[in-house]
C-alpha cells in the first residue's frame, strides 16, 4: 500500500516538474492570463494577420491538414493563396517574390515530406541571399517524438540552412516569433528563416480538446493526475492567446559602407584610367531602387560587366554594358570594382583579377567578402556593406568624374566582335534541327519591352545568357551561385503575379522542364499565363560535353525528342513544336505563343535543336 502511494507522489511530482520545465514557469503565467476557452479565434489567423501587417500579398503552399487554418486565414485577409504541385515550387515562387519586390516572400507546406521537398530551394535561397520565410506544419506539441504523422525532427534539417529558425510551442507566442523571423530574413545579409508551427496550435481550443482525446471517466488517482495534466498543459499552451500584441513589422538592419571607405574609393576611382564593375545580384537589394543605381552607373560611365539579378540593370543596349571578353577586361582594368560579385568559380575563384589592378570589393557578406584572397587574390580596399547604396554614394562623391571614353570604346569594340561571330555561328547548319543561336536570336527579336526572363537549364540557358538581352532591370531570374535545375515553374510563377502585366519567358531545357512542367496545372488554375521556350536536344548537353570526350560514354546524359508542348495541352494550356523552320516561320510560332499568352493561356514552345560547339569547353563542376 505505501508503495503505491509512493509511486503515485512521484507521479504527481513528475508531472507538475514537466509542466513546470516544459512550459518555462508557464503555470505562473496561467494564473494572470486564463485560456479563452470560448473563442472562436485560431492560431491560424494570428500568423495570417502578421503576414498582413508586413503586407505579404501572395502565400505559397501545397495543402495539408496541419496548415490548413493558415490558408484559410490568409485567404479571408486578402492574401492570395497560390497552391502549387511541388512544396519545391512554392519556395521558388516565394524566392521571386521577394528578388522582385524587394519584401518577404512567404511559403508554408505541411509537415514532413513536405518540408523536406522544400530543402533544395531553401539552400537556393539562402546561397542567393533572398529573404525567404517558410513556414511548416509539425506534430502537436504533446505528440512529438511518439511517432505521429509525419513526425520528424525537422528543426536539424533546417538551421544549417536559415538564418533564424523556431518553433513555437504557445499559441501567445505566434506574434512575436513571425515578427522576429521576417525581420531577420530582411537584415543583413538577408536570407531564409523557418517556423515551425505544431498543428495543435493553429485550430480552435475546443478542437483541440476533443481530439486530444482525454482519458477515460475511470477515477483512478492516475488517470486523475493524467487529464490533470493534459488539461495543464492545454490551457497553458492557450493561455493569453488572444491578448492584444503589436503585429506591425520590426526594424531592419542593413550594413552600410563607412564614410571613410566611401572617401578612399573615390580617391582609387578618381585617378583610375581602365576602371570597370562587376555587378552582381546583391546591388539589386534594398534599400537602394533598381533605377537609382542605374542612374549612378549611367553618371559614372565606367564599363560595367553584369550577372546574375543584375544583368538588365542597364537596359538592352546600353553603351556602358559589356557582355563578351570579360577576361580580357579584367587583365587592363586599373581599377576594378566588385559590386556584390562574388570570387568563387564564376570568377574562376579570382584569378581572373590582375594582380596589377587596384581591387575595391563591397559585400553585405565577410565570408563573400573575403572569399580566396588567401590563395588568387588580394583586395586593395575591402567593404563590408551594401554594395547598391555604395555605388550611389559613390558617384555622388565622383562630381565632375569622366571616365575615359577610349577605355569604354574599347570595350564595346571588343563586344561586338564576339557578338559577329555569334552571329555568324547562329547562321551555320545543325543536322536537320533548329540552332539553338538562331532560335535565340529569333526569340530576343520579339520579346516585348517588358519581358522577365526565368533561366532554368543548363546548355541551353548558358548560350541564352550570352544572347537574349534582358530589357530593364529586374527583369532576368537565375537560381544563382547553386546551379539549381528545376527553379522555372516557381520563378515563373513568382513573376507573373509581381508583374502580371509582364511577359513572362521561362527558358527551358528539355531535362530542366521535366523537373517544374506539372507547374502548367497552376498556371491555368490561376489564370496565369507564361511562355515557356524548351531547347530540345534530347540531351542533358551540359554534362555530355565533357562527359563524351573524356570518359568515352553517354550513359545517363540521353534523353529524347519527346512531345513536350502536349504536356502543356493536357494541363490546360497551349503548345506549338518547332523542328527546322526557316526564320520566318520561327518568328510566327513565337508571335503565336505570345497572342495565346496574352489571350490568358499558358504556352509551351517544344523546340528540336542540333548540337554545336558554341560552349564547347564549358564547365559542368
Amino acid at each position: 500500500m505505501y508503495l503505491i502511494l509512493f509511486v503515485i507522489f512521484l507521479i504527481i511530482l513528475l508531472v507538475c516538474g514537466l509542466i513546470f520545465i516544459e512550459n518555462n514557469l508557464g503555470i505562473f503565467y496561467q494564473l494572470s492570463h486564463k485560456a479563452d476557452k470560448k473563442s472562436h479565434q485560431n492560431g491560424g489567423e494570428l500568423v495570417a494577420q502578421v503576414l498582413h501587417s508586413h503586407g505579404v500579398k501572395f502565400l505559397f503552399t501545397l495543402c495539408g491538414g496541419h496548415i490548413s487554418p493558415v490558408n484559410v486565414a490568409a485567404e479571408k485577409l486578402g492574401i492570395r493563396v497560390v497552391d502549387t504541385r511541388h512544396e519545391v515550387t512554392a519556395v521558388f515562387a516565394a524566392d521571386a517574390v521577394a528578388r522582385l519586390s524587394g519584401q518577404i516572400g512567404v511559403a508554408i507546406v505541411t509537415a514532413g515530406p513536405g518540408l523536406t521537398n522544400t530543402i533544395t530551394a531553401i539552400k537556393n535561397a539562402q546561397m542567393a541571399e533572398s529573404p525567404v520565410l517558410l513556414m511548416g506544419g509539425a506534430a502537436a506539441t504533446l505528440l512529438k517524438g511518439r511517432g505521429a504523422l509525419q513526425d520528424i525532427d525537422q528543426m536539424v534539417l533546417f538551421k544549417p540552412l536559415c538564418k533564424f529558425c523556431a518553433t513555437i510551442r504557445r499559441v501567445r507566442d505566434i506574434v512575436p516569433t513571425l515578427r522576429e523571423a521576417i525581420a531577420a530574413a530582411q537584415s543583413g545579409v538577408p536570407g531564409p528563416v523557418f517556423v515551425e508551427l505544431p498543428i495543435d496550435l493553429l485550430y480552435r481550443y475546443e478542437l483541440v480538446v476533443k481530439e486530444l482525446g482525454m482519458p477515460s471517466k475511470s477515477k483512478s488517482i492516475v488517470t486523475t493526475v493524467i487529464k490533470w495534466y493534459l488539461n495543464k498543459h492545454i490551457d497553458n499552451m492557450f493561455a493569453g492567446a488572444w491578448d492584444k500584441r503589436d503585429i506591425t513589422p520590426l526594424p531592419v538592419t542593413q550594413p552600410m559602407a563607412q564614410p571613410s571607405q566611401i572617401q578612399t574609393a573615390i580617391q582609387l576611382v578618381s585617378q583610375a584610367k581602365k576602371p570597370v564593375i562587376l555587378l552582381g545580384s546583391q546591388a539589386t537589394l534594398p534599400p537602394t531602387p533598381a533605377d537609382q543605381l542605374r542612374k549612378s552607373l549611367e553618371a559614372l560611365g565606367i564599363p560595367c560587366f553584369l550577372g546574375g539579378m543584375a544583368r538588365g540593370m542597364l537596359g538592352r543596349d546600353s553603351p556602358l554594358h559589356i557582355r563578351q571578353k570579360r577576361s580580357d577586361a579584367l587583365k587592363e582594368a586599373d581599377v576594378v570594382i566588385l559590386a556584390g560579385t562574388v570570387c568563387d568559380f564564376r570568377l574562376s575563384y579570382g584569378r581572373v583579377l590582375s594582380k596589377k589592378s587596384k581591387i575595391i570589393c563591397v559585400n553585405r557578406n565577410v565570408e563573400q567578402l573575403t572569399k580566396n584572397t588567401d590563395v588568387f587574390w588580394k583586395a586593395t580596399l575591402s567593404i563590408q556593406g551594401d554594395p547598391g547604396s555604395f555605388i550611389v554614394a559613390l558617384q555622388s562623391g565622383l562630381v565632375g568624374f569622366h571616365c575615359d571614353p577610349e577605355w569604354g570604346k574599347l570595350l564595346k569594340g571588343r563586344d561586338q566582335e564576339r557578338e559577329t561571330a555569334n552571329n555568324k555561328k547562329a547562321e551555320e547548319p545543325v543536322n536537320k534541327y533548329l540552332n539553338p543561336l538562331k532560335l535565340l536570336h529569333e526569340l530576343d527579336d520579339v520579346l516585348d519591352d517588358n519581358s522577365i526572363l526565368v533561366a532554368d537549364g543548363g546548355d541551353f540557358v548558358g548560350s541564352a545568357a550570352y544572347i537574349l538581352r534582358p530589357r530593364g532591370p529586374l527583369c532576368w531570374l537565375d537560381p544563382g551561385a547553386f546551379g539549381t535545375l528545376g527553379v522555372g515553374g516557381g520563378f515563373a510563377l513568382g513573376a507573373k503575379l509581381c508583374r502580371p502585366d509582364a511577359e513572362v519567358v521561362i527558358i527551358y531545357g528539355d531535362g530542366s522542364l521535366g523537373y517544374s512542367v506539372a507547374e502548367f496545372d497552376t498556371f491555368t488554375r490561376h489564370k496565369l499565363p507564361v511562355i515557356a521556350v524548351v531547347g530540345n536536344d534530347a540531351c542533358w548537353t551540359q554534362i555530355c560535353r565533357e562527359q563524351v570526350p573524356i570518359l568515352g560514354s553517354d550513359v545517363a546524359c540521353m534523353l529524347s525528342f519527346l512531345d513536350y508542348q502536349t504536356v502543356a495541352e493536357g494541363y490546360g494550356g497551349t503548345g506549338y513544336k518547332l523542328t527546322n523552320e526557316t526564320p520566318e516561320q520561327i518568328v510566327e510560332v513565337f508571335k503565336k505563343a505570345k497572342a495565346d499568352c496574352k489571350a490568358g493561356k499558358p504556352t509551351l514552345v517544344n523546340c528540336l535543336i542540333g548540337k554545336t560547339n558554341f560552349r564547347d569547353g564549358s564547365i559542368s563542376v
